[in-house]
């Protein structure tokens, strides 16, 4: 249970959050947000005469035979997102050797990407997850909305800590009845990863966004120290003095990243880097850039 003082703390994060995320859609997010993601669909708009090079499928029979000459169908794009925040809370995002935490990463960052989906219109929804689904919040419009969203990432305490992607994915797979866009935030230290990514990027629009801080990658050389798992508990005492160690566990560590990054490329998932040193919201532009490139070719 939080203390008035922990919920007050909180609440202050919350609004911090939003006026940078709100300063920053309304500077430069929402016009890449818009250029980088498409509506699920296409509406009927009107009739038009045939025009050489038209798809014969769009022609529309009834009223060709009723003008005597070939008339197709127009549609436009259906503009509105599903949007859905898919937020890793498992043990090891709460933690940050920088500034922040992995887990204020995540909040940060879906702040950002839920008042750009707003601001055009979308609807925005959240699923919390760790060793399981903690949290689904179906999708709606409004700041209020959002910022309920927003204050459930910072506070959530799951019952198990562990990370489960192919939890989360199996989850959204049975409960979206829609094609939607799904942000999935995590660290992606969890197993299986391929199979249940596969899938979800079958169904729905998936995009990674995989969250790190710079002493998962490398060990500091500060001598003999107990690590503790923060997911099992599991604590180890470590000689982080021996070279060995250090080289082993880099290339440990190396072999995860460039594992996820493979099963990224290998489903059609764009991704992006984000980090507890430095700005992380770079990460994010660059890959709305990349995607507005792509959709524009």
């Amino acid at each position: 249970m939080l203390t008035d003082e922990q919920i007050e703390e909180m609440m202050a994060r919350v609004r911090k959050l939003e006026l940078k995320a709100r300063r920053l859609v309304r500077e430069s997010f929402s016009g890449e947000y818009l250029s980088s993601f498409r509506g699920q669909g296409l509406d009927f708009d009107d009739f038009r005469e045939y025009q050489h090079g038209d798809e014969v499928r769009f022609i529309d029979w009834n009223v060709t035979a009723r003008m005597n000459t070939p008339f197709v169908r127009k549609f436009r794009e259906e503009r509105e997102l599903c949007v859905i925040l898919a937020v890793d809370v498992s043990g090891s995002s709460d933690y940050g050797s920088v500034a922040l935490s992995k887990r204020e990463v995540a909040a940060e960052s879906a702040a950002v990407l839920g008042f750009s989906a707003l601001n055009n219109g979308d609807k925005v929804g959240l699923l919390l997850f760790a060793g399981e689904p903690q949290l689904y919040i179906p999708p709606e419009k409004g700041s209020r909305h959002l910022l309920r969203m927003i204050r459930e990432i910072l506070v959530a305490r799951p019952d198990h800590p562990g990370t489960s992607i192919e939890g989360v994915c199996d989850f959204l797979i049975r409960t979206l009845r829609r094609k939607s866009l799904v942000f999935l935030i995590s660290d992606f230290f969890s197993d299986p990863l391929e199979k249940p990514l596969g899938k979800l990027a079958h169904k729905h629009e998936t995009v990674a966004l995989r969250v790190s801080d710079p002493l998962e990658s490398k060990l500091p050389k500060a001598g003999k120290v107990v690590m503790i798992d923060s997911e099992t508990g599991l604590e180890t005492l470590v000689n982080t003095d021996n070279p060995n160690l250090r080289m082993s566990y880099q290339k440990l560590m190396s072999r995860q990243h460039e594992g996820a990054i493979s099963v990224f490329r290998k489903h059609g998932i764009d991704s992006a880097e984000l980090t507890t040193q430095g700005d992380t919201l770079i990460s994010l532009h660059r890959l709305l850039k990349r995607r507005g490139r792509k959709r524009s070719r």
